[in-house]
């Protein structure tokens, strides 16, 4: 039954930032009554020196049981088993995730086989199957972009099954997220731009879905300017510590945003897009995010209207006239593409057709179309988009956005 006005919002992870907010984790642990962290990782993040950085903020106060750092750039379940035979072998009593995306979801894996006692995670596949708090875990991101350290889901492949599984639980919430300038530094440019646009469009969307709510709307607003200021810039001057650390707290909000309102049709598509062609998630939420706001302008209008002010900053708002600031908006995230594409040499893409793999060739192509349009019927985002998706409006959009063109706005069928 639909209530209306009706909303839930949850956030209870604790979060520190600061330029050495690392140094503040053994207090924490103490705090869990842990002292004898599986550290998890992966390949890029141990050999950028990251681990170094953290083993030496917390050493002196923590016996650390193991770091593993064989997690793959997708999570993958029989990687979440061994890592939890690990744990237990080691005999450790807490987790502390360093990385991306993948490393957060298969620590948030690992963290309910060892709770639960288990051997095989798919046991726990679904909403609601894990029902009590599970071991002490902490998020520490390397990157601005998924607000993993924030968010109650994890999606872990099956690859025997060519299948992505999605967990969700508010047990999932990690108990403390740290955000740390030292831990994104070394990311270069084009991941930071890459990142930074997948965390603007977590906060865009939240504020513009269905299930958007006063909470998460604050969330989104205060993510959208901490991300907006500071993007470009740090692209253009990785070493700049204070922007790094905006970012971070930035793409946090945005991650307790979209985890409390959900997201839309940008998110839909860039699923598919990614399941399909395999192109990063972050490229995809890049290139999408102008289209989703078009195709749902007619529908949106007004709320995408009021995100020009935190966007763009009180002039723009101001000097804009009322009718024009949502399409205003659109020319801005475009500009921002643009502006990203030129400080990153091309690396940030502006459209599909732009995105290669490492031999040079396009990694979306014409004939990919249609199996992304019917993948993307199938996901659950779907269901929070303003305006409704089918199999040819899917086409009409992902034919733009792989061209660059600007999405031909009489095409869309107006639902009701």
């Amino acid at each position: 039954m639909h209530i209306p006005d009706y909303f839930e919002f949850c956030c209870r992870v604790k979060t520190l930032a600061g330029h050495h907010a690392l140094e503040n984790i053994p207090d924490e642990l103490a705090r869990l009554k842990a002292n004898t962290p599986l550290i998890l990782t992966d390949k890029g993040v141990s050999g950028a020196g990251l681990i170094d950085i953290v083993t030496q903020a917390i050493s002196d106060k923590v016996t650390i049981g193991s770091i593993e750092d064989n997690i793959p750039p997708d999570s993958d379940i029989k990687v979440v088993n061994h890592l939890a035979r690990v744990y237990r072998e080691k005999n450790c009593d807490a987790i502390i995730a360093v990385g991306g995306g993948s490393v957060m979801d298969t620590a948030k894996g690992v963290n309910i086989v060892v709770s639960e006692n288990a051997d095989d995670l798919i046991k726990f596949c679904g909403a609601g199957a894990i029902k009590r708090p599970l071991k002490p875990l902490i998020a520490i991101p390397t990157t601005s972009g998924t607000g993993s350290e924030v968010t109650l889901v994890a999606v872990i492949a099956d690859p025997e099954k060519d299948r992505k599984m999605l967990f969700s639980s508010y047990f999932l919430l990690p108990n403390v997220a740290v955000l740390d300038s030292r831990m994104t530094l070394t990311l270069p440019p084009f991941l930071t731009s890459a990142t930074g646009m997948d965390a603007m469009t977590h906060a865009i969307e939240a504020y513009t879905c269905l299930a958007k709510n006063p909470l998460s709307d604050t969330h989104a607003v205060a993510g959208i300017e901490l991300l907006s200021k500071n993007l470009l810039n740090v692209v253009k001057n990785p070493q700049d510590q204070e922007g790094r650390l905006a970012l971070a707290k930035g793409a946090n909000l945005a991650g307790i945003a979209f985890s409390n309102s959900m997201v839309g049709m940008v998110h839909t598509l860039g699923h598919s897009v990614g399941s399909v062609c395999h192109v990063p998630h972050g490229t995809c939420m890049s290139i999408l995010l102008p289209y989703g706001l078009w195709y749902n302008l007619h529908k949106n209008a007004a709320y995408t209207a009021e995100l020009l002010y935190p966007l763009a900053g009180p002039e723009v708002y101001a000097k804009t006239p009322v009718n024009q600031r949502a399409v205003k908006v659109i020319e801005y995230v475009r500009q921002l593409n643009q502006d990203l594409y030129d400080a990153t040499n091309g690396r940030h893409a502006r459209c599909f057709k732009e995105v290669m793999d490492r031999n040079g060739e396009q990694m979306v192509k014409p004939s990919h179309f249609s199996k992304i349009a019917k993948t993307a019927l199938g996901d659950g985002s779907i269901f929070y988009n303003p305006e409704e998706l089918d199999y040819d409006d899917c086409m009409l959009v992902i034919s733009a956005a792989w061209a660059g063109e600007p999405l031909d706005l009489s095409k869309i069928k107006k639902g009701s």
